[in-house]
């Protein structure tokens, strides 16, 4: 996939809306020297490139009920189903991630559940169906670090500083 060439002020902007996106764009243009309308306008550009995904609310499972975090890994029975386990994932709204994976597992979620009864439940009604021929469930006791990727700095000749 080819890299996206970004320039300081890119990186400036893309620095200080992973810290806070709720930042307004006038803080981000005062601090980079540069006019609201040219915020606007990188930010713009950045969406259109697919580099900014969009933004989001972070909730707090715990404090919407959800006691229980698991990651599980799945193996299908049929290797040429991921497409339509995929699609019916979709429609568990337990399931918040889903990553095709290499090594041990053909796919690998992370799910959010009331308690351990109600994790119970999901797999042996909402996975078990799919197609399944084994799972491994790691249950997270406490997220202890969730951060936003770093951005790669840039050098003076373009190249980034990693």
């Amino acid at each position: 996939m080819r890299q996206t060439q970004l320039d300081g002020l890119d990186v400036q902007i893309l620095q200080m809306i992973a810290r806070d996106a709720r930042i307004p764009f006038l803080e981000v243009a005062r601090t980079c020297n540069v006019s609201g309308a040219a915020i606007h306008q990188r930010i713009q550009k950045l969406t259109a490139l697919g580099i900014i995904k969009g933004s989001q609310y972070v909730l707090d499972a715990e404090k919407i009920g959800y006691d229980t975090c698991a990651y599980m890994g799945l193996n299908l029975k049929d290797p040429e189903s991921f497409d339509q386990v995929l699609e019916r994932l979709k429609e568990i709204p337990e399931v918040v991630e889903c990553h095709f994976t290499t090594g041990k597992y053909d796919m690998f979620i992370k799910l959010y559940a009331y308690n351990n009864e109600h994790l119970l439940r999901i797999i042996h009604e909402k996975l078990q169906p799919l197609g399944l021929s084994r799972t491994e469930t790691l249950i997270s006791f406490h997220e202890a670090l969730n951060r936003p990727m770093a951005v790669p700095e840039v050098s003076k000749n373009g190249e980034d500083g990693l």
